[in-house]
């Protein structure tokens, strides 16, 4: 069986596997301490154009979204984000749990806008009850979000914008980062990331490491006392080079931006070959995700092949499915779902 069901369903590319090896006979220092997590931090402010970012390895995504939003906000303060958002929906109630609201707002293809983040910014402040309601404080975005769409530039500015003027951090959640980086229609770089978020994170365990995320802090205001926070919640790897041998191996010579990019080449093809079928996709997603509306019988067809993701149904019935290629995403497999899919015209 053929999986398209999600982006970490194989180990880790082979040039990782061969750094972890390699530093296996090793002694290090633990808890991040070590020189290939200084390495590996350093090669990031570099690509990020932020010589005085932190940088701080967590080992997973959830680890990093409930860590840095419990450490940013007061108790009574609340994260701002899509509906979709992966805080949201697929986190388990983690940010909630520290004690913080998330108030969501209305996404457009899985995307936060200005309009909406500033239309409950302005509700807070024109209240007249602020006492007995959270503060927004935190706008979160996925980049790309959990539909596979990006953000522009622009789109970036604008919610900077509105947190300057209401006080608010502005932070990324990067689980998919090389394949938004990677998207053909991408206008964002790792330094646009930096100079217009207070936070963001590089993800490596959906993007060819084994496992791991780099959080970089960009405001240092957020940074006080960060790894204690790291530590409080459980998320401080004491053997923390790993991550950094990692992410070392995937950021030195470009591995993880090319890894991005012929992910989502893959995509495009899937894309391609759905639109050629005159199956209707729900999203134009220029990344690794790709979201089909399908009949029952062309997702029970496909799905006697292939995995997929079940993403619910449209509003007219039709089966959401997910598809996601990554950085171990084959031609033959591709080739494999290509067919599959052309076979749908003929029935």
């Amino acid at each position: 069986m053929i999986r398209f069901n999600n982006d970490y369903n194989h180990g880790a590319h082979p040039a990782v596997l061969e750094a972890i090896a390699r530093s296996n006979s090793e002694s290090f220092p633990g808890y991040g301490t070590d020189g290939a997590c200084r390495e590996a931090a350093g090669l990031i402010r570099e690509l990020a154009s932020a010589p005085e970012a932190a940088v701080h390895f967590l080992v997973g995504g959830t680890q990093a979204n409930c860590t840095l939003i419990g450490h940013a906000l007061r108790p009574w303060e609340s994260a701002v984000s899509a509906t979709c958002a992966h805080i949201n929906v697929h986190e388990t109630g983690a940010v909630e749990r520290s004690g913080h609201k998330i108030q969501t707002a209305c996404d457009v293809q899985g995307k936060l806008n200005a309009h909406a983040l500033r239309e409950i910014a302005e509700a807070y402040r024109d209240s007249g009850v602020q006492e007995h309601i959270t503060k927004p404080r935190l706008a979160f975005i996925s980049s790309p979000s959990e539909f596979g769409t990006i953000y522009r530039k622009a789109e970036l500015e604008e919610l900077r914008a509105v947190c300057d003027q209401f006080g608010m951090y502005l932070v990324a959640d990067g689980a998919r980062m090389a394949y938004g980086l990677g998207a053909a229609t991408a206008d964002v770089t790792l330094a646009d990331f930096a100079e217009l978020t207070d936070a963001f994170w590089i993800g490596g365990t959906k993007c060819g490491a084994l496992f791991g995320e780099a959080l970089v802090v960009t405001n240092p205001a957020l940074d006080e006392g960060f790894r204690a926070s790291i530590k409080q919640n459980g998320a401080l790897l004491a053997k923390g080079w790993l991550l950094g041998v990692q992410f070392k191996a995937l950021l030195e010579d470009g591995l993880y931006f090319a890894l991005g990019r012929e992910a989502d080449k893959q995509a495009m093809r899937i894309k391609e070959a759905f639109a050629a079928a005159s199956v209707p996709l729900l999203v134009d997603s220029p990344t690794n995700q790709q979201f089909a509306v399908l009949t029952e019988g062309e997702a029970r067809a496909l799905g006697e092949e292939l995995q997929f993701e079940p993403e619910g149904t449209t509003a007219q019935g039709g089966r959401i499915a997910r598809f996601c290629t990554s950085w171990s995403t084959t031609d033959g497999e591709v080739d494999a779902l290509v067919a599959a899919i052309a076979k749908l015209r003929l029935r």
